[in-house]
């Protein structure tokens, strides 16, 4: 391969990116300042769940073509490319982005790099960001302007990432030179044909602002036609099929249900809208508000639904929880939906058993208060309402005669409409989903 690669953060993005870069037959060199969490990516071990990226961490480290380190001096004199993926969360108590962590790795780069490179952000960040970066960059490396910035937002879906990193719909370059164009070209030519958009750094940033707010407004809509449904007794799952037919529509993002959780969605339409605040035109994104606003909403009306099956109080209550992460085949709990209505339901009195397949560990971490089971039917075990709020396949699967057979009551609430209502009903289960009779 012409270039020697490194990644600088080692989340899902990094991780997901050193190993598919090393599968594509690169020399890859990942970075964190975490130690422990160097260690045990180097011996094998991941520190998220994500399908498919195990296999492929392990043949990068087995093949030679990957390893991790602490170093940025190490980094800088390894590498010809230098990815930086690392987190821009939300500010506490703000809806700004906090690009502290970019800054950081940008000014502990720079004083290494002594030489002709490129640097290329992937995160998401706001809009100006990678203008300001470069100009660190250059005024910070000994080698000024020859090392060089580039702009290369990733698209990546949690539980689909490796699919996502290897086959892409696109890519997307922000650069300012043809060699930085040429560089980029060069390090995706064993993806195969893949369209490329190559443009300026605020659009390149922009692209995936715009992207997960267009993905947010789409949930938030059929949520919303969902609130209209319940109060005109209609189906919003007959709704959300007859406006999927339509190809100006679509059906992709058109499910109704609990909303959207995780560690992007949210926090990129909070961080778009502050931009937008600080770049004067803060009316042209006030819609990402209401967006927000019915996407929380979902919660509250899931715990109004399971109170009303409870009989009106959840004194007294015991409550079964199937799924923690966001979404599934994740174990990501960030601002998940499904913790969150846990959290509400117990803090208004109710008896909490969560039972997750993978997220289990992170919940009991972040929320220690709750009950937690380790299976679907001993979360279930004596329980007055049982709430289905990731979309798992095994909580799909599930047989309604077993799970009746060790329930208090059989009451069940479905937070995605995933489940089959004929069949449940017919099993004798009182079952209510959102935004359907």
């Amino acid at each position: 391969m012409p270039y020697r690669l490194t990644v600088i953060g080692t989340g899902y993005l990094g991780i997901t990116h050193a190993a598919c870069m090393a599968e594509l037959g690169f020399d890859v060199l990942g970075l964190d300042i975490d130690p422990d969490k160097i260690r045990r990516l180097n011996n094998g071990e991941l520190p998220i769940h994500e399908p498919g990226l195990e296999p492929l961490l392990r043949r990068g480290l087995e093949s030679g073509r990957l390893r991790f380190t602490t170093s940025y001096e190490e980094v800088a004199a390894f590498g010809d490319v230098h990815f930086v993926c690392v987190g821009t969360p939300q500010k506490r108590g703000e809806y700004a982005a906090d690009v502290s962590y970019m800054d950081a790795a940008i000014e502990s780069l720079a004083p290494y790099l002594d030489r002709e490179c490129l640097v290329v952000g992937k995160s998401t960040v706001p809009v100006g960001t990678a203008g300001r970066l470069a100009d660190r960059l250059a005024m910070l490396a000994p080698a000024g302007t020859q090392a060089e910035l580039a702009w290369n937002p990733e698209f990546l879906r949690e539980g689909f990432a490796v699919q996502d990193t290897l086959s892409p719909d696109r890519l997307v370059l922000g650069v300012r030179s043809e060699r930085a164009e040429k560089v980029l070209r060069e390090v995706y030519r064993p993806l195969g044909e893949v369209p490329f958009v190559v443009t300026d750094f605020a659009t390149a940033e922009l692209v995936k602002t715009a992207a997960n707010s267009f993905l947010a407004t789409k949930i938030s809509f059929i949520n919303a036609m969902a609130e209209i449904c319940e109060a005109a007794h209609a189906d919003v799952q007959q709704l959300s099929l007859a406006l999927s037919y339509d190809d100006r529509i679509g059906g992709r993002y058109l499910n109704p249900g609990l909303g959207f959780g995780g560690g992007c969605l949210p926090k990129d339409i909070r961080a778009f809208m502050a931009r937008a605040g600080e770049l004067g035109v803060d009316q042209a994104l006030t819609f990402l508000r209401e967006v927000d606003a019915i996407n929380m909403r979902r919660r509250a009306r899931m715990v109004d639904l399971a109170r009303e099956l409870a009989g009106g109080s959840f004194r007294g209550c015991t409550v079964g929880v199937l799924g923690a992460a966001f979404k599934p085949d994740s174990d990501d709990i960030r601002d998940s939906p499904a913790l969150d209505v846990a959290v509400t339901i117990g803090h208004q009195g109710g008896q909490v058993t969560v039972y997750d397949p993978i997220a289990l560990d992170n919940a009991r971490k972040a929320h220690p208060e709750l009950n937690y089971g380790e299976s679907a039917i001993e979360a279930a075990r004596g329980a007055h309402v049982v709430l289905v709020l990731t979309e798992w396949r095994e909580f799909v699967d599930l047989d309604p005669e077993e799970l009746g057979a060790v329930v208090a009551a059989r009451r069940i609430v479905d937070g995605r409409n995933a489940l089959n209502s004929e069949i449940w009903r017919s099993a004798g289960w009182h079952y209510r989903a959102l935004g359907r009779p």
